[in-house]
């Protein structure tokens, strides 16, 4: 967990774990056991002076109850440890009723463990410190409450294989990896879809993209770059980017095929 400047969100958050602890008499030291944290950690988050893991969130959640409210205020957190420029695509992203991503290289934020995130950070260059990496890692892993939003998005990715078979992190983080898309392979409101490696071409060789579609009716895509991002919001150009995901749906494995595929390679390590 990331030991940061304390937010207006991280505040709102940690004094709302700190009033459903004490309203329903779980002591402090009950509460980080079941989180498996230690109580200074635990009293940090309540002060609002570091930033939860999404592990923590949803163990927290467990116990204390009152799920929806705890995981909706714990979508804000994201927001905390982001650019400016990135937060517009968050609070789409966060509205959304369906979400569609298109990856190369590395899995995309939503589906990666907090290890995986933290290795794919430390190999940026220039170099990232510390400080930043946990905090990048931390607004990742806060978005990922979007899985157990209500009412529930539909999320659907296309990978290619690479993204599941580079090692990132070393052979346990990975392992882990693996296991933990396996998981979400399984959520019914998540498809997952690996691109066979010896199809010759296929329809977004041009870049990763991701297309949002929220409840009042917008639909936009978002396109990342090393030199930068950019919400694309014209609709024609949404409207054939939509249109090339159909196409590489079409052109990889199944969810069936995808998800038997995951498992090969974890039974591989």
């Amino acid at each position: 967990m990331a030991n940061v400047e304390g937010s207006d969100n991280m505040r709102m958050y940690g004094a709302l774990v700190r009033h459903l602890r004490t309203r329903q008499k779980i002591s402090l030291e009950r509460l980080a056991a079941h989180c498996g944290y230690s109580k200074s950690l635990v009293a940090a988050i309540e002060t609002g002076i570091r930033m939860p893991s999404m592990y923590f969130i949803r163990k927290a959640a467990e116990i204390l109850g009152e799920d929806a409210l705890l995981m909706e205020l714990a979508e804000h957190l994201s927001r905390d440890t982001y650019p400016h420029w990135f937060l517009d695509y968050l609070d789409l992203e966060r509205r959304a009723r369906a979400i569609h991503s298109y990856q190369a290289h590395v899995l995309p934020g939503l589906l990666q463990t907090e290890e995986t995130a933290r290795a794919v950070l430390s190999a940026y260059r220039p170099v990232i410190d510390d400080k930043d990496i946990e905090e990048r890692v931390a607004g990742r892993m806060a978005r990922q409450t979007i899985f157990d939003r209500k009412p529930t998005p539909v999320l659907s990715f296309v990978l290619e294989l690479i993204t599941i078979t580079r090692p990132i992190g070393g052979p346990e983080v990975h392992r882990a990896q693996l296991e933990r898309l396996l998981f979400d392979a399984q959520r019914r409101n998540v498809e997952i879809q690996i691109m066979p490696p010896d199809r010759e071409t296929h329809s977004a060789l041009d870049g990763p993209f991701t297309l949002i579609e929220t409840y009042d009716n917008r639909r936009l895509a978002y396109v990342e770059g090393q030199h930068g991002s950019r919400l694309i919001e014209d609709p024609l150009t949404v409207s054939d980017m939509d249109a090339r995901y159909g196409i590489i749906r079409a052109q990889a494995f199944s969810p069936e095929e995808s998800l038997r595929l995951i498992e090969q390679v974890a039974k591989e390590l």
